[in-house]
């Protein structure tokens, strides 16, 4: 039986979609990459150009596309709040609309559907680690509200739409991830601390550095993801995936200039507001339904980063937008 898939990968061009674009590729699945570039650009997958079963269309989801396809990952959106507060409206809309548009793709094509949903979710949590059943704490109207509430009802739409016209969904909340590939001016914390401690700048922690967070290494998600996709008990979730191991914003950046041998001191600025002060996912439900966990350390996801930000030429990547509200 011919198990091979025709495949859309929106928001395929960034961090999280390029990697999985050619995992998909390796395994000879066509793929069709489908991205806006709003927070991406095209070096970022010409290597994958070279597959003959590889596809770019250049296209914002929030505007409806006709395409016949078995399976969608669904990723699109801005992910880094440099980004996604540049225009929070169109973050709105790239959640909202962007979600219905693919959900009606699935419907037509009766394609399974895969929902990147976020840990942010669950906001300024008062628990941890965070569980699925765990409902959140969010501020529905603060700067962060764009992506936090656009994502909150997406998930809201796959089930509905699973409930209403049986479309087959895939929804998992996605913990900090990072590696190679990660934009160096995405304004993250990973990619802000590396480049800062590899030019030996003084590296900026907002608030004291005791706040926390779980990075999950891209090739470590990807895997889960694609579990997630080909599970045949037909589990719906949302489920968790992201690396457990707790660190504070401070710990990074130690680890950090120590792994680069940087001569970097840390300053400090005032916290973002409804910025998490812990983050760090259960990923219990992970484990029983797709037999996954993270097998990558940080510091070894750190070293093969930070090798990766060394041969980078800074020079073709566009800066941040000029909103800089963090």
């Amino acid at each position: 039986m011919n198990t091979l898939k025709r495949i859309l990968v929106t928001g395929g061009a960034g961090l999280i979609g390029s990697h999985l674009c050619g995992q998909l590729l390796d395994k000879g699945h066509d793929v069709i990459c489908m991205d806006n570039f709003f927070t991406s650009q095209k070096r970022d997958i010409a290597k994958l150009l070279d597959y003959h079963n590889f596809e770019l269309i250049r296209h914002d989801i929030t505007q409806p596309a006709r395409l016949e396809v078995d399976e969608i990952y669904n990723l699109a959106c801005p992910a880094s709040p440099v980004h996604y507060q540049f225009n929070p409206v169109q973050t709105l809309q790239t959640s909202i609309a962007g979600a219905m548009n693919m959900l009606g793709i699935a419907k037509r094509t009766r394609a399974k559907i895969l929902q990147a949903s976020t840990s942010e979710v669950y906001g300024d949590p008062d628990i941890s680690p965070q569980p699925e059943s765990y409902r959140g704490r969010v501020n529905p109207i603060g700067p962060r509200a764009c992506y936090d509430e656009g994502k909150r009802c997406a998930e809201t739409l796959f089930f509905d739409y699973h409930r209403m016209h049986g479309v087959d969904i895939r929804v998992v909340r996605i913990f900090n991830t990072y590696g190679p590939g990660q934009h160096p001016y995405d304004g993250r914390v990973v990619s802000n601390f590396i480049l800062q401690a590899l030019n030996n700048e003084d590296i900026t922690i907002y608030g004291d550095g005791s706040q926390t967070r779980s990075f999950c290494y891209v090739d470590d998600l990807v895997e889960a993801m694609i579990r997630m996709m080909n599970n045949t008990e037909n589990f719906t979730g949302p489920v968790n995936l992201g690396n457990p191991d707790e660190f504070t914003i401070k710990q990074l950046a130690e680890i950090i200039i120590e792994l680069t041998g940087s001569s970097s001191k840390l300053v400090y600025g005032p916290l973002p507001a409804d910025d998490p002060t812990q983050r760090r996912p259960d990923i219990s439900l992970a484990k029983e339904k797709l037999q996954w966990q993270p097998a990558t350390n940080l510091r070894e996801g750190l070293t093969k980063t930070i090798e990766y930000f060394k041969g980078l030429n800074l020079d073709h990547y566009s800066r941040p937008t000029l909103n800089q509200v963090q």
